[in-house]
């Protein structure tokens, strides 16, 4: 039903964990800045989805100068259980963190990943989406276009991913969050409110 295939591994660990997090750390330090951004730390894995045979593990991390680094590292197999190949990383960094920021529900972070086109020459960007819940008691988020959810994502801990058409016809990704007998909690656009 949806774009991408719902996470099928659990959050990285091990010598898998330190593969990663390799790769990542790599493209930190392709991050060009006038700024210090400082050291990252503690690496936080999210649920990994899986998206024209890609599959993209999005992390987040903090750094000894405040800021909050983001990214994935993504990746592909032959088949099921095959070595992973082919590894990209994408990273950047922000000082928008919740801890700055109390009145988030939800601290999201995203990267374009691909382009899709539609009919009439309609154009849109799918788009990898990961995040935090601030609020308690989540359940699953969704990605929203318009009126048509376009993604969901059980939360594993407080953290979900999601990818998503985004900019198509008007319609920008809204991420909601909802409990477990499915009262929305939060909701919130990839863009702020202008």
């Amino acid at each position: 039903m949806y774009v991408a295939e719902p996470p099928q591994e659990p959050v990285p660990y091990g010598r898998w964990e330190e593969t990663l997090r390799e790769q990542l750390l790599t493209a930190v330090g392709r991050i060009e800045s006038d700024e210090e951004i400082g050291d990252p730390g503690e690496v936080a894995w999210f649920p990994e989805r899986t998206w024209g045979g890609r599959t993209y593990v999005p992390a987040t991390a903090p750094t000894s100068e405040g800021f909050e680094i983001f990214g994935y590292v993504s990746y592909t197999r032959e088949h099921e259980g095959a070595q992973a190949t082919d590894f990209e990383a994408v990273a950047d960094y922000t000082d928008e963190t919740a801890e700055a920021n109390p009145d988030w529900t939800l601290d999201l972070s995203d990267q374009e990943i691909g382009h899709w086109r539609g009919i009439d020459g309609r154009r849109g960007v799918v788009t990898l989406v990961w995040g935090v819940a601030l609020t308690p008691n989540g359940a699953v988020a969704t990605a929203e276009l318009g009126p048509t959810t376009t993604d969901q994502c059980v939360l594993a801990g407080d953290r979900f991913t999601l990818v998503s058409l985004d900019d198509y016809t008007g319609d920008y990704i809204e991420v909601r969050l909802y409990a477990q007998r499915g009262a929305e909690l939060a909701r919130e656009s990839l863009y702020e409110d202008e």
